[in-house]
């Protein structure tokens, strides 16, 4: 009887997920048909895109990301830094490293972190870019995690208004998830498994769409 139940139990689990799985896609080809994709849409999805819902030409602004930094609020020590050729770094003590990246394009990147990283807390996360010849009114950046097919966290943070030709710099505050031990040891075990997106808005209208993978076990 235990036996029959708990195989019921994992083919209801495996039916939820194909379930969960087909929702999402039939949701992401949804937006995709949408001429333009709001912070609405993008909330509803429930697992990480398979592709990019805008092209790059979608940022009509000329929004260029040419330097990005993460400290540990805690401890203000420098856990990673990445920057575009013509951009000098800091001389700072960094933990992270990138394993793969287009600075070019900057719509993926891969990171790779020890293990101590899925223990921090609070994590300062600097940005410096660049705007076209266009202002930038409401400009706003929703980004979502995952390990696998689960939501770890959304972040929904706001830029504000950017005049044309203008070089920014902003540090939004990321306050991390309490995870069990049994999902740290899962996400150091299979790098690159944890994904995000990160969608950018210009008065509520989809501009860019970046994608980032990530390792926990670094030095492992």
């Amino acid at each position: 009887m235990i036996s029959v139940g708990t195989n019921s139990k994992m083919a209801s689990n495996r039916t939820n997920a194909a379930t969960s799985a087909a929702s999402n896609a039939d949701s992401e080809q949804t937006i995709r048909k949408k001429t333009i994709i709001s912070p609405e849409d993008v909330l509803t999805l429930s697992k990480i895109t398979e592709g990019y819902l805008c092209a790059p030409d979608a940022n009509i602004y000329n929004i260029d990301f040419i330097r990005f930094k993460i400290r540990d609020l805690d401890t203000g020590m420098v856990l990673f830094e990445i920057a575009k050729p013509s951009v000098i770094l800091e001389e700072n003590q960094t933990e992270g490293k990138v394993e793969e990246t287009d600075l070019n394009s900057g719509r993926f990147v891969r990171y790779q972190f020890t293990p101590k990283f899925l223990k921090l807390k609070l994590v300062g996360a600097t940005v410096e870019f660049t705007v076209g010849s266009k202002p930038v009114n409401k400009f706003r950046m929703i980004e979502r995690h995952y390990f696998r097919d689960k939501l770890l966290k959304t972040f929904d943070f706001e830029f504000g208004f950017c005049i044309p030709h203008s070089k920014n710099t902003c540090e939004h505050i990321y306050k991390f998830p309490n995870l069990d031990p049994e999902s740290i040891k899962e996400m150091i075990q299979h790098p690159f498994e944890t994904k995000s997106d990160s969608f950018y808005f210009v008065e509520d209208r989809l501009i860019m769409h970046n994608k980032a993978e990530y390792a926990y076990n670094g030095g492992v």
